[in-house]
């Protein structure tokens, strides 16, 4: 694993060694920890490419967002289930969204709300939204693979400089708001490359790049005299006869740029940055830093040959004493407006929408009635999904909860029928494709009878 830091941010909140939070970055760790970048080439060159270019970003809302304060809004119930924002039109007739989401109403006709998901889990996990399983069901021999993981054994890598499977998950004080969930049976090969992280790891495994920061990586001279430095403390130290073929190439993907540059937003048009708006680096209590930038990222991401992106934004947990709920919506939802609003805009303006699914969510909804407290607590009974691009059908809302934001009324929807939908946009035949476990006993990607939404495909 290749480990590269970031500069120190002088009196900025950063490590306890002076790395910045926002600049660390891992190249070739896992959320999960466990597979180098030389195993995933090693993968790759057994499983083969792809042949087309599919793609799908899972972009997950850590905490629970408020579904009656984002995209299902009751304006005709009572002020203790209301809320304090207001209900507006968007360009699709018959469909309100909170006055916080403007710009997504401007365009509402590039996406779904899926306002009826029924079985949400309940707990504060990234678990559901990375595999579209209950944690608690049952388990095969290895556990579930994770959305990305599927993709990536499906349809392999576009390029070897690119894994197939990557993730922007910072990791979290609350961890399991950090894991973009794992191979699975699968095998580490197909977990996530996880390319941001919050605190550096100390694995003997690691080969770190001193004197190399973020800041520095185009710097294509410095960067060879680090390496060059590396190779010869490895040679003193008798490592690089160790080394196989795939882990000199997969020190090689530095050089090589394509991923690297990728993650260099200085390369993108400054007014296509600016559309995303800029966020704050600061890590949201026990949740991931509101890093709206990753967004554009995803999409560089999945134009470098990255067939999966998952990333986590910022925190949606408000229902304690200190009465967050609404304070916190006005700060928050008026950022991921603006950021989901670009990139889906991007991604028609460059002709990926076809081919690039979107899905935006958080493990659960919140309760129609607001607390003392003036917030809303854990509410999995009903919660919403937003899809975009994927060449689906879009400009509709997918099934309706009661007048109160209760239940679902209208057409319940599964976690793995929104999976089955992001596969099938994906060009992978999610009920008929099955793969052996450890144990010999062959497995779907989602259970039999989950269907892709026949609304939208």
């Amino acid at each position: 694993m290749i480990t590269i830091f970031g500069r120190q941010q002088g009196t900025r909140r950063g490590f306890c060694d002076g790395v910045s939070r926002r600049n660390f970055l891992t190249i070739g760790g896992m959320a999960l920890g466990g597979i180098s970048l030389s195993d995933a080439l090693r993968a790759e060159s057994a499983a083969g490419t792809g042949s087309s270019h599919k793609a799908i970003i899972n972009i997950y809302l850590p905490g629970g967002p408020p579904h009656l304060d984002m995209w299902d809004p009751k304006p005709e119930a009572p002020a203790e289930v209301r809320g304090e924002f207001s209900a507006i039109e968007t360009r699709v007739p018959g469909i309100f969204v909170s006055e916080l989401f403007p710009r997504m109403a401007e365009i509402m006709d590039k996406f779904v709300l899926v306002r009826s998901l029924a079985d949400s889990d309940g707990a504060h996990d990234a678990y559901q939204c990375m595999t579209g399983r209950r944690k608690g069901s049952r388990q095969p021999p290895g556990g579930w693979p994770s959305g990305g993981a599927w993709v990536s054994k499906m349809a392999g890598q576009v390029t070897p400089a690119v894994p197939a499977n990557v993730a922007l998950m910072y990791n979290t004080g609350n961890r399991t708001w950090g894991e973009a969930g794992g191979g699975g049976f699968l095998g580490v090969a197909h977990a996530p490359f996880n390319l941001v992280g919050r605190e550096a790891r100390s694995k003997p495994e690691n080969m770190t790049l001193n004197g190399v920061t973020l800041e520095k990586l185009q710097d294509r001279t410095s960067l060879m005299k680090s390496l060059d430095r590396f190779r010869r403390d490895a040679d003193q130290r008798g490592q690089m006869e160790s080394l196989d073929v795939y882990a000199q190439q997969a020190m090689g993907i530095l050089t090589t740029s394509r991923l690297v540059d990728a993650l260099d937003l200085s390369r993108e048009d400054p007014r296509i940055v600016a559309r995303y708006g800029q966020s704050s680096e600061a890590f949201q209590r026990d949740g991931a830093p509101p890093m709206v930038e990753n967004l554009c990222v995803a999409r560089r991401l999945v134009e470098a040959g990255a067939r999966f992106v998952s990333l986590n934004f910022s925190r949606w947990d408000w229902h304690g004493p200190d009465g967050m709920n609404f304070p916190k919506c006005r700060e928050e939802c008026p950022r991921l407006d603006q950021g989901l609003a670009a990139l889906v805009t991007d991604l028609h303006e460059r002709g990926l929408d076809k081919d690039v699914s979107v899905v935006v969510w958080g493990e659960f909804g919140r309760t129609p009635k607001i607390n003392s407290n003036n917030s809303r607590d854990h509410w999995p009974q009903a919660n919403t999904a937003v899809l975009a691009g994927g060449g689906m059908r879009t400009g509709q809302a997918v099934g309706a909860t009661n007048r109160y934001g209760e239940q679902p009324q209208l057409r319940p929807v599964q976690f793995q029928e929104v999976f089955a939908t992001l596969y099938h946009c994906a060009g992978i035949d999610a009920q008929n494709t099955r793969v052996f476990d450890l144990s010999g006993v062959p497995q779907y990607l989602v259970d039999q009878g989950n269907q892709p939404l026949h609304e939208v495909i």
